[in-house]
């Protein structure tokens, strides 16, 4: 499990940074933004997500659990 939230924890990296030579223009404009501009707000939004995945089941910050 912990391997799996580890890797969990790379996929914004990866989403916002690995795809950026292919994402890196200004067309279409989505919501009246330049597509990478659009791009970096999705994974920030995304990012959110991802840290209350990984908050959610890592366990130690579970309650109720000696330490």
């Amino acid at each position: 499990m912990k391997i799996k939230l580890i890797a969990l924890s790379f996929v914004p990296f990866i989403g916002m940074l690995g795809f950026l030579p292919w994402v890196n223009k200004v067309e279409p404009f989505v919501l009246g933004m330049p597509f990478l501009f659009f791009w970096f707000v999705l994974w920030v939004a995304l990012t959110s997500g991802v840290l209350a995945i990984l908050y959610k089941f890592d366990p130690a910050t579970r309650e109720g659990d000696p330490k």
